[in-house]
């Protein structure tokens, strides 16, 4: 099987921390260069501080804030002019607050749908021009197992998740002819702060300990555990491979069996 990546380019977003770190780490094993995109510089550069360099990668990192599309636009429209495009991106961001979805204000629906969709929008934009003169490419989005089946308690999380799946499978059929694939990976849970946080909101709801809330979600996964980071980063590593050149417009889940839906 060919996962080798060396010579290729690669834009990691959300990657200062959890998925997206563990994303960059292992694509960067797998001897790609990767470029590092978050807003907290300090942060960014400590990841990069860990990346392999052990084929002679460079790594870089870019910054902007993911809630202001516009800067996003900005800031990756002026690497490329500066840098060249890139061969892969995964699309990556930190999901809404919890809260169920009759009660949340419509400016969290805005603020949900430009993070996610609009900014993923605009990178993709971007990087297309140098992805279709290249005849290749990999769009990867991290999203959730909520466009499969929603998260109660995600209101707003599965109303914006599904907006990104199937502007991604529109995208797919677009952009078939020029080699380039897009597809969706989709984490369950996953040991990362944002699960803490979900499991630590739920203790308090249901008024038991964080212990007994932690054991009540893993007792939903066939698996009875959560997922590391480094599990799911080699999914999408996959996806992004010479391998996987013929996979395009999937939902692949990536949790431990919990989505009870085929």
């Amino acid at each position: 099987m060919n996962l080798n990546l060396s010579g290729k380019s690669a834009l990691v977003c959300g990657s200062s921390q959890g998925i997206g770190k563990a994303c960059a780490i292992e694509l960067a094993q797998l001897g790609a260069n990767v470029t590092l995109f978050s807003r907290n510089l300090a942060t960014l550069e400590a990841v990069r501080a860990e990346l392999d360099t052990s084929a002679g990668q460079t790594h870089r990192v870019l910054v902007a804030d993911f809630q202001r599309p516009e800067q996003v636009k900005q800031a990756i429209t002026q690497d490329v002019a500066d840098h060249g495009g890139f061969d892969i991106l995964i699309n990556n961001t930190g999901g809404p607050a919890p809260g169920p979805a009759n009660t949340a204000d419509t400016e969290q629906f805005l603020n949900a749908f430009n993070l996610h969709l609009v900014s993923n929008h605009h990178l993709v934009q971007a990087l297309l021009p140098v992805m279709k003169e290249r005849q290749s490419g990999r769009i990867i989005n991290v999203i959730s197992t909520s466009v499969k089946q929603p998260i109660p308690g995600l209101g707003v999380s599965n109303t914006i998740r599904g907006a990104v799946a199937s502007w991604a499978k529109t995208l797919a059929n677009e952009l078939g002819p020029f080699g380039i694939t897009v597809n969706n990976v989709l984490p369950g849970a996953t040991a990362t702060a944002r699960l803490d946080a979900i499991i630590e909101g739920k203790a308090k709801k249901q008024a038991i300990s964080v212990e007994q809330a932690t054991e009540n979600e893993k007792a939903q996964i066939p698996l009875r555990r959560f997922a590391e980071p480094s599990e799911f980063a080699a999914a999408v590593a996959f996806l992004a491979s010479p391998s996987a050149a013929y996979i395009t417009g999937i939902n692949l889940p990536v949790d431990g069996g919990r989505t009870s839906c085929l």
